[in-house]
């Protein structure tokens, strides 16, 4: 059973057939049925639908343009009244709406940032460092290795820690100082502890890194 697509053309077109036979779509009187066929139309059928004009004419009003004149509609769900519709309008702020989302946007935003550096303080913060193994020469085979290691290991700077040493032959009977140190990277460079070293002219002759490892 049915009509096909009745908010097209061959739809309505069986419709006017169906309706050119009865009054009505189910019995003799007005029903349900027609309520249900006239809902289904996207709008009034062309004239030459006869049948299908008369099926429920005319224009559906709300409910309170009906009835005797002098009395308001109160009908618990109805359409709205031209008067309550305007009160409506009337709540609407047109004007400060948008402000009050850009407000609520920016106080989220804030939240937002503020949860987020909140969360990223109490995250540990990462030191990079490096271990360096230097190689410190002196003049000649004269020269006391015993205080120029201590010479070296006066050197005190925040982010610096001395580790262990020896000493290397070098040939001639001329002896190196082969030591370690851990350094934080964002404070000491090896042209820092180049400088220092080198700075005990007295005993020191050069330095170079001969290893370099980040930890």
């Amino acid at each position: 059973m049915g009509f096909g697509d009745l908010r097209a053309a061959s739809g309505l077109k069986v419709l006017n057939g169906f309706l050119s036979e009865r009054s009505y779509i189910e019995g003799y009187v007005p029903s349900q049925a027609d309520v249900a066929v006239f809902d289904s139309l996207s709008g009034a059928p062309s004239a030459d639908l006869v049948h299908v004009l008369r099926c429920l004419p005319g224009v559906k009003k709300p409910l309170g343009q009906y009835g005797p004149p002098g009395l308001a509609d109160t009908t618990s769900g109805s359409a709205p009244s031209a008067a309550k519709e305007e009160e409506d309008d009337d709540d609407i702020d047109l004007f400060g709406s948008d402000e009050e989302e850009d407000e609520e946007a920016e106080r989220l935003k804030e939240e937002r940032l503020a949860q987020y550096a909140a969360k990223k303080s109490k995250k540990p913060t990462i030191i990079a460092k490096s271990s360096l193994l230097l190689d410190v020469k002196p003049w000649d085979d004269e020269t006391d290795m015993k205080q120029l290691e201590a010479l070296v290991r006066s050197i005190s700077m925040e982010g610096l820690l001395w580790g262990q040493s020896k000493l290397l032959p070098v040939g001639y009977g001329i002896q190196k100082l082969q030591i370690n140190c851990v350094i934080e990277d964002d404070k000491v460079g090896t042209d820092m502890l180049e400088e220092q070293i080198t700075a005990f002219e007295d005993f020191v002759q050069s330095m170079d890194v001969a290893a370099f490892n980040k930890i």
